[in-house]
């Protein structure tokens, strides 16, 4: 038999023994599932029962985007399991779930020895460190590309694991079984997987796991539903989401549904701005409140414990702690610093293709496009339960990075990584706001002086105050044009003045600095990764991409859609510019310069067809965008029409047609979810209102405030898919890059201001 890693890796933990991991040195790492009374672990991914329930384990966090589903409809399909029979579990954190797609993309940030020596070296690294480091992170839409092949492979082992079993039960060679439908069958013979669970798992697997030629996918024209806001009943899905069903009745759990013996109940303060120390609070004015258990104060903050949590934040009003602010936040200071530098700072050379910058050689056009910082303001607040007991900290938080958050966790109470148990549990919403991790350290310092169960919960305005929002981007874009007024651009440069934000934030993430420290670091570096998207789609010439670091003050974050909003604003505005400029028609502008990029050209044909697109003229209300997250091989693509009309109540977006390419598609109703969702975040940035900052703090704490979308203002939404037979490519952040510009476009048209600032009604015409 031929030995590979892969067969090491598969076929030692089929038999409940060791994963073996080879990349520098061979490591071993027990199989991390825990079987219940009456369960069987094949390996570290898949429990069957007695009872037949087949039990997958998920290493990523379930916020809203389905990877609950995903995951366990992958399985379950290279198994021929019954759906209806399909359970799931967060997975533990364990170097046997390795998000090694992430780890290679996000590889400047963790700071690898060596990087960029080869593709296959930075291969090596990245997996050495995403099992090392027990990396399981949540982001950048990776989730299918990194567990997609190992769910196959288990499941293609145990479903041959199973399938011997009953072949030496019946007499006849486990080839010659059929698995389908929770059954392997052999002629008129058949056993449910529950009957043949005890016996399989102590099968030997072959090697390699026989997985099924056809990878999972949905057919789209046989799926095809109604458009958003219409009457048409949607058709039932395949597979129906896992985590529907108890979402509806209010029974699944969240970290702040978490009840524990003795539990007490904790509200926090922070200061106006990272970097703020309390100076003193009342401690005797909280004393007639009720229910008191003990208040826990650092340098930087203070909390109370309760038995409830209304009184524990009924005793900080009271309490009026006070801080100070060396270097309070204000906007205006920020968009000065970025107005400056924009045109007069020192910038890096990030980006460029084709002839590069010795090919402009003039300035024909240029336009400025500014983007306000955007939080990512998830319904659900930051909150954790925590116990502290014996030297061990036990934490039920919903986090997208598990092992950096039980390390920062570990360090804040002063313990080894390993007498910390962080029990993974689902997100109400997150967009990147997970990421993060100071509720994680503050309620292990809480949980440690109170030794009692306690569960924190961050009011909103303490969520607006430590959230990390998008930076800013303030963006200066140039075009060479040809001769003749056609309007093709020869030339294409852009000045982004922006903070390191990605570098900010993976010293944050992997580094555990302080926001303050993270931001010292990174001052004045490049970062290529804070401009993603900034290439465009387009085959032209010549394309530069400047880079001006720029440092606010202000702590930057991931949000939703991240650096490809900004980007694909400026480029799809500007692209609709210099269309008007030379009296272009803007579809059939676009598509002349699209070069070999046929997918995207078909994404545009379809959406304009869709909407009826009739140019965008005469006041018809309609603009159009389009945007690629990835690269020409293996990016996703999506082309969107917005369609606006005035009224009594000002302009209106009525609707919203999208066609999008993301490859192979698995789940055809989630991956309308992400899109239909990721449009409406997109019209939240476009036409919601931007959060200013004032003295360190945000001039509003009203979620109300922030202007995003309700249901009355929610547009028809139309969404097709491009059938296709490429890799598969998270839908998630697609509509929420392509909206903005599609509607600012649609503005434009309807009223002939072109808006050049986000959010849309922020001021900049």
């Amino acid at each position: 038999m031929e030995v590979t890693r892969r067969g090491l890796v598969t076929g030692a933990a089929l038999g409940g023994g060791l994963l073996v991991a080879w990349w520098f040195l061979p490591r071993n790492y027990p199989n991390p599932l825990d079987p219940a009374r009456g369960e069987y672990a094949f390996d570290a991914w898949i429990k069957i029962a007695e009872d037949g329930v087949v039990t997958v384990a998920v290493p990523q966090l379930e916020m809203g985007q389905g990877i609950t589903t995903l995951l366990p409809q992958i399985v379950a399909q290279e198994l021929g399991a019954d759906w209806r029979q399909v359970a799931v579990e967060p997975a533990p954190i364990a170097a046997a779930y390795p998000n090694t797609e992430l780890a290679q993309k996000w590889a400047p940030l963790w700071e690898p020895f060596g990087a960029g020596l080869s593709q296959t070296f930075d291969e090596m690294q990245a997996r050495s460190f995403a099992r090392t480091d027990r990396f399981t992170a949540t982001a950048d839409g990776t989730s299918v590309a990194a567990y997609e092949a190992p769910c196959r492979e288990a499941a293609a082992a145990a479903r041959a694991m199973l399938a011997m079993e009953a072949a030496e039960r019946w007499g006849t060679t486990w080839e010659e079984c059929e698995v389908s439908g929770g059954f392997v069958r052999f002629g008129d013979q058949s056993a449910t997987f529950g009957e043949l669970a005890s016996g399989a798992a102590g099968q030997s697997a072959p090697n390699p796991p026989p997985i099924k030629p056809e990878a999972p996918s949905a057919p789209v024209s046989a799926a095809a539903q109604p458009g958003f806001g219409t009457d048409e009943p949607a058709p039932m899905p395949d597979y129906p989401r896992i985590d529907l069903p108890s979402k509806v009745d209010g029974s699944f759990s969240f970290a702040a549904d978490v009840r524990l013996p003795g539990m007490v109940f904790a509200a926090i303060r922070h200061g106006p701005a990272d970097g703020s120390e309390l100076t003193g609070f009342n401690q005797d004015a909280a004393s007639s409140i009720s229910g008191i258990v003990g208040a826990v104060k650092t340098k930087r903050w203070l909390a109370v414990a309760a038995t409830t949590w209304w009184s524990a934040e009924r005793a900080l009003d009271a309490m009026d702690p006070q801080f100070t602010t060396t270097y309070p936040v204000n906007s205006d200071d920020m968009d000065a610093r970025l107005d400056t530098l924009l045109t007069a700072g020192d910038s890096f050379k990030v980006a460029e293709t084709g002839f590069g910058e010795e090919g402009m050689t003039r300035v024909d056009l240029a336009r400025r496009y500014e983007v306000e910082p955007a939080h990512a303001a998830p319904l659900e607040t930051a909150n954790a339960a925590a116990h502290y007991s014996g030297d061990r900290l036990e934490l039920w938080i919903a986090t997208q990075a598990p092992e950096q958050t039980r390390k920062a966790a570990a360090k804040a109470v002063g313990l080894q990584v390993e007498d910390v148990a962080l029990y993974p549990m689902p997100a109400g919403g997150s967009f990147d706001a997970r990421l993060e991790h100071d509720h994680a350290i503050e309620i292990a310092h809480i949980a440690k002086s109170l030794r009692k169960p306690v569960q924190l919960t961050w009011k909103r305005r303490e969520e607006l105050i430590r959230s990390r929002p998008r930076a800013p981007y303030f963006m200066l874009l140039g075009a060479q044009l040809a001769g003749g007024g056609s309007g093709a651009i020869d030339a294409l440069k852009l000045r982004v003045a922006t903070p390191p934000s990605a570098r900010e934030f993976g010293k944050r993430l992997f580094g555990n600095l302080t926001s303050w420290a993270a931001i010292r670091e990174t001052s004045g570096q490049a970062d290529p990764m804070a401009l993603e998207g900034t290439i465009p789609a387009y085959e032209l010439p010549s394309v530069t991409v400047r880079h001006i670091p720029v440092e606010t003050g202000q702590p930057a974050g991931r949000v939703r859609g991240n650096s490809h909003v900004p980007a694909a604003f400026a480029i799809e505005s500007f692209i609709d510019e210099v269309a008007a400029n030379a009296a272009r028609e803007p579809l059939s502008f676009r598509m002349s310069m699209l070069g070999s990029d046929i997918r995207l050209a078909a994404c545009l044909q379809r959406a304009a067809s869709m909407a009826q697109w009739n140019g965008g003229v005469d006041q018809s209300g309609q603009g159009i965008a389009c945007h690629r997250i990835g690269d020409a091989e293996t990016g996703g693509r999506i082309a969107c029409v917005a369609t606006a009309r005035q009224g009594e109540g000002g302009v209106r977006v009525t609707r919203l047609s999208a066609a999008v390419d993301i490859g192979r598609i698995i789940n055809l109703d989630i991956a309308r979810q992400q899109i239909e969702g990721g449009l409406l975040f997109g019209l939240g940035i476009a036409l919601g209102n931007a959060l200013r900052m004032r003295g360190g703090l945000p001039t509003t704490f009203d979620y109300a405030d922030l202007g995003l979308p309700a249901l009355a203002d929610c547009p028809e939404i139309d969404v097709d898919f491009i059938a296709s037979e490429a890799a598969p490519v998270d839908p998630g952040e697609l509509g929420t890059a392509v909206a903005p510009p599609a509607i600012a476009n649609a503005l434009f048209s309807a009223t002939g201001l072109r808006l050049r600032r986000l959010p849309l009604l922020s001021g900049g015409i």
